[in-house]
């Protein structure tokens, strides 16, 4: 991997800006940990579709203190409001969140639909040069947005080519897509939790969504093919888990291998939500990952790391 140490604080690293959707309401971004050291990481944290912030509080409790964690709440969370999905473009909230933190992220790491949203938004720094059928999706360049100097992108939905896409595809996710709601309820919720409250909560979660909420979801996933990956600019880990039924697996090896400075970790005996599955596994790959953006006195040694691949 090609991350050099860091400039002074303060300073960027790779692409500088990418423009931001039209303005919409803010979205909150909160400080929940600050960081020690001399430079800390600054952590931006994104939920994904139909979950919230407290899917990160077992990472957070396990990440080394010179990473400094801010997270916000989308509106696409369990209890957000629908009108998010109204608009066509949805990478609104995501650049609005990178834009509140304080002098800019270092590292994001964004789980699921978050993780698609910031792909879209990477791949808008490059717009320019990239495939004339990735630009019909790219918002009018109105104000910047920072960006990060590396991504963690957890279980994102992502298919190499069109071809990849069929009409058993869209069944399995319109139909089965309470599944994926039931799953986050049942990893996160207190044990002993009775199937039948969980898909109960499930079912209400899906309902809050909301019909223009899942096409907004799978519109994102049909568009990962003509995403410009090739071109990303800046270090970027995969994190998967060898159980996932919502976001394959080997896809988000594909995405991985398709970035240049892409590295890839599958997770055992793990399913779509790594950071509360495997909260310490997890939380060593992050650290790992994030070290060469911190300064040399900061950080311990670096963790060895068999689950992490070089793509």
């Amino acid at each position: 991997m090609s991350m050099s140490a860091p400039p002074r604080a303060g300073a960027r690293v790779g692409p500088a800006v990418v423009p931001a959707t039209p303005a919409r309401p803010g979205v909150p971004v909160r400080c929940r940990r600050p960081g020690t050291g001399p430079q800390p990481v600054r952590t931006l944290l994104l939920h994904g579709l139909g979950s919230s912030r407290a899917i990160w509080d077992r990472f957070e409790s396990r990440v080394p203190a010179w990473l400094e964690l801010w997270d916000a709440e989308l509106p696409w969370a369990s209890t957000g409001d629908s009108g998010w999905s109204h608009h066509a473009d949805t990478t609104g909230p995501a650049a609005r969140a990178l834009a509140a933190v304080p002098g800019g992220a270092d590292l994001v790491v964004a789980h699921s639909f978050a993780a698609n949203m910031l792909l879209e938004l990477l791949g808008r720094a490059g717009a320019a040069t990239g495939p004339e059928s990735v630009r019909p999706a790219m918002a009018p360049a109105t104000p910047a947005v920072p960006l990060p100097r590396a991504v963690v992108l957890v279980s994102p939905f992502y298919r190499p080519g069109t071809g990849d896409f069929d009409w058993a595809a869209i069944d399995y996710y319109l139909n089965d897509f309470h599944r994926i709601l039931e799953e986050g309820i049942r990893v996160s919720a207190p044990a002993g939790l009775p199937a039948e409250i969980r898909a109960a909560m499930g079912g209400r979660v899906r309902e809050r969504i909301g019909p223009y909420g899942w096409m907004r979801f799978f519109d994102a996933y049909l568009r990962t093919p003509f995403l410009p990956v090739a071109d990303l600019a800046l270090p970027l880990l995969v994190v998967a888990g060898d159980g996932d039924f919502a976001a394959r697996p080997g896809d988000g090896r594909a995405l991985a291998g398709a970035a240049p400075d892409g590295r890839y970790a599958l997770l055992a005996d793990c399913g779509h939500f790594a950071m509360v599955e495997h909260p310490d596994r997890f939380a060593a790959l992050v650290a790992d990952f994030a070290r060469p953006l911190s300064v040399a006195d900061t950080a311990p040694e670096q963790i060895l790391d068999t689950h992490l691949e070089r793509t």
